[in-house]
């Protein structure tokens, strides 16, 4: 059975914030696609510690790369790459089913090849409240609005 709602992490650094992605995608139904290299093994105590119990109610894939991931059965159809670098909010986007959303790693994001090949319309950004000079929100925090927003549009269309 196809998910809802796919969550794609490139290159992830830091297991704790892996873990707690897992542990939402577990939650919501989400699949989760770890695309490699990653920056710890899927061993780790602190991402099973940060993933819990979920971790076994969780469908991850593990791709070794890019284009393993690009090449291979399971890449969606759809990716909406969450950046920094969008020009249009996530709220004007349309989520459907079988959509993925793509969060590049902590320290890096995606490469400036991957948002070519991603495309500008389907790259999309948090809006910011402030001015002040920061990066960005932490990885599963984004990764959570994100996906409670394109949850709400797949599985409550027409909700407020």
């Amino acid at each position: 059975m196809e998910p809802k709602l796919q969550i794609i992490l490139f290159q992830p650094e830091i297991p704790q914030n892996t873990g707690n992605v897992g542990r939402l995608c577990a939650f919501t139904g989400a699949r989760l696609h770890l695309v490699g290299p990653l920056g710890f093994s899927l061993d780790d105590r602190y991402l099973r510690r940060s993933g819990m119990d979920y971790w076994k109610h969780l469908d991850v894939k593990v791709h070794e790369s890019w284009e393993a991931f690009r090449d291979g059965p399971d890449f969606p159809e759809r990716i909406w790459l969450f950046t920094t670098h969008a020009r249009q909010s996530y709220w004007s986007a349309t989520f459907q089913q079988g959509d993925a959303l793509l969060f590049g790693n902590e320290g890096h994001g995606c490469p400036g090849w991957l948002h070519e090949e991603i495309g500008d319309t389907h790259r999309i950004t948090l809006p910011r409240f402030n001015e002040q000079p920061l990066r960005s929100l932490n990885l599963a925090t984004s990764v959570g609005i994100a996906a409670y927003e394109a949850m709400r549009q797949i599985a409550l269309p027409g909700a407020p």
